[in-house]
């Protein structure tokens, strides 16, 4: 092709013309006419695909849940306050196979930091929850020693799976573990050993009072490297301040952080100020959950009454094992039975301990032993708490002690209503 006709036909490939072509060899035009439509082709081919991009993009939001992979742990926070059965509830779970249990990790920040207050501590309790849901346990090197053993950690023994493989070889995974066996058997195991146990697990569970809102812990159930679940476990009001008086020495380290006494401890509380604030937390926790829960919510939350759990209890664990994704063993259920079935109340030293008693008759016990002018000021404090959880106040001490009276109202399983409650109490009274 002669010089100035292979400019000319190469022109054709921006600006076509049929004169040009008739003066071109066939073998040029036909390579053009290839490379036209080779280029129309492309540039279908972009305009679909930016398209597509541009629809992923615009729904990124819709989609990506769907695209991520779920964590391969579930974790369970069982969101409660001091003398509420948590201890007895956190042991239904800890005692599980599947499970790796820790009663509440973030007491070791309240200790270090005794000295600020409940709301500002949020952020470093829900940090390190967070840290040891995914066991992250370097998160402890800021409230523990540089050389430490599992029994560092607070209420460690109580935990089955820090006292079986691959923590410590004392127990078989499937056994039933006591505290005091743990202690002797398992008390120097190294520090490294509670991370590769949690790792082991399916299902990482957590025991916490130091939550007073439910907004801290939006970020957790946003988190994609978490799969949260909250058990939310609450008690009659008259029921939690009658134990607490019986725990008063125990509890005044912690009175002060929720009264924000700059590291003064608190033992009496005449006013009931700690009772208050607590039965407030409860309202406002069940509020956001209940009424108008954001959408990451929906399904993640689960209230439990102790009072509903000691009645029943086969059936409600059964509810909280579902909830989890957890399924019951006959080992299981016969220790429940004899946990919940044994004779009296229990003994004072036995407080903050799991052993055998009469469940029903615990729950009960504060209308023998509270005074009633004490019970209609805890009722005065707690109304909202009283009327939301859905407990009956009472109006005399007869009232008190007549245990026919049935002052937990009735209650969906599985499904709470404001209205339903509200409803209820209004024609109790």
């Amino acid at each position: 092709m002669e010089k100035g006709k292979g400019a000319e036909c190469l022109s054709m490939l921006t600006t076509p013309d049929f004169f040009a072509a008739q003066r071109c060899p066939s073998s040029s035009w036909t390579t053009m006419a290839w490379l036209r439509i080779s280029s129309t082709a492309m540039a279908v081919l972009l305009t679909v695909q930016t398209g597509l991009l541009l629809y992923l993009y615009a729904h990124h939001n819709h989609l990506l849940p769907s695209l991520q992979k779920k964590p391969a742990q579930v974790h369970v926070l069982i969101l409660s306050s001091w003398r509420s059965g948590s201890s007895f509830v956190g042991q239904l779970f800890s005692q599980h196979p599947d499970v790796f249990y820790l009663m509440e990790p973030a007491w070791h920040v309240w200790v270090t930091l005794s000295h600020s207050n409940a709301e500002v501590l949020h952020m470093a309790v829900r940090d390190l929850v967070r840290s040891v849901f995914l066991c992250d346990m370097n998160v402890f090197n800021a409230y523990l020693p540089w050389y430490r053993t599992l029994s560092d950690l607070f209420q460690w023994a109580v935990s089955r799976a820090l006292c079986s493989p691959p923590a410590c070889g004392a127990f078989r995974r499937e056994d039933i573990t006591s505290e005091a066996a743990c202690k002797t058997q398992c008390a120097q195991q190294p520090f490294w050993a509670a991370a590769k146990a949690c790792r082991s697990y399916s299902h990482v569970v957590l025991k916490e009072v130091r939550f007073f809102n439910l907004q801290v812990l939006y970020p957790l159930l946003t988190d994609p490297s978490l799969n949260l679940r909250i058990i939310h476990l609450v008690r009659d009001p008259r029921a939690v301040l009658k134990s607490r008086e019986q725990s008063a020495k125990a509890l005044a380290r912690d009175n002060g952080i929720v009264l924000g006494t700059n590291g003064t401890w608190v033992e009496a509380d005449p006013g009931l100020r700690v009772v208050q604030e607590v039965c407030r937390s409860h309202v406002r926790i069940t509020e956001v959950a209940l009424q108008k829960p954001p959408p990451f919510l929906q399904g993640r939350y689960r209230l439990v009454r102790f009072e509903d759990l000691v009645r029943d209890p086969l059936a409600e664990i059964q509810g909280m094992y579902d909830f989890a994704g957890l399924r019951i063993t006959p080992q299981l259920e016969g220790w429940i039975y004899n946990i919940t079935h044994g004779r009296g109340p229990g003994q004072l030293k036995e407080a903050f301990k799991i052993t055998s008693r009469d469940a029903l008759n615990v729950s009960q016990a504060w209308r023998h032993a509270l005074p009633f002018p004490k019970i209609h000021r805890v009722q005065e404090l707690c109304a909202g708490a009283l009327r939301v959880l859905g407990y009956r106040p009472v109006d005399s001490e007869k009232e008190q002690k007549d245990l026919t009276l049935d002052l937990v109202l009735p209650q969906g399983r599985s499904k709470f209503s404001w209205t339903s409650f509200a409803s209820s109490f209004a024609r109790e009274e």
